[in-house]
């Protein structure tokens, strides 16, 4: 079988350095963007812990929106090869970043929790089931060190 392999290019500029030069930890902006050919620009920055802004995305949100994000095109391809017609999906996904033993931070878990409603006459087990898959083919939860938790709830949707 020959490999395949996808690339992806995103070009990352600290914008704020035209606020203040990085001379210590408490003086510089955290604000970044990044552009990626043929995307709207995006702005972010720390989070607010961090001495960012917190009205921009930082990347502790971008690593749980691209989690949940994974979870749910993997699980809606899983669940239209199936024959599993899913009306609606949300997820209030939750992760946790912990200072480690040598000070230093990192995510720890993550949870998604996704709320499944599926058409009239749909199998509830194998909706399920189908999670399990989505998970298991996620290529971004295939990519991280810390436990994935998902923990789905899926119902049928009223007549």
């Amino acid at each position: 079988m020959a490999d395949k392999a996808h690339h992806y290019l995103a070009n990352l500029v600290w914008s704020g350095a035209a606020l203040n030069p990085a001379r210590d930890y408490r003086s510089y902006s955290r604000a970044f963007t990044v552009a990626i050919s043929g995307k709207p620009l995006f702005q972010g920055s720390a989070d607010p812990a961090f001495l960012g802004d917190p009205a921009a995305h930082n990347p502790e949100d971008l690593l749980l929106i691209a989690l949940a994000s994974c979870h749910l095109l993997s699980y809606v391809a899983l669940c239209g090869n199936s024959g599993v017609a899913v009306r609606t999906y949300a997820d209030a996904a939750e992760g946790t970043l912990s200072q480690q033993a040598d000070r230093n931070f990192a995510f720890t878990q993550v949870r998604l929790k996704p709320q499944v409603i599926i058409e009239p006459g749909g199998d509830i087990a194998k909706a399920i089931r189908l999670h399990e898959r989505a998970h298991e083919i996620c290529f971004i939860a295939r990519s991280v060190n810390f436990p994935v938790e998902v923990t789905p709830v899926v119902t049928i949707a009223a007549g």
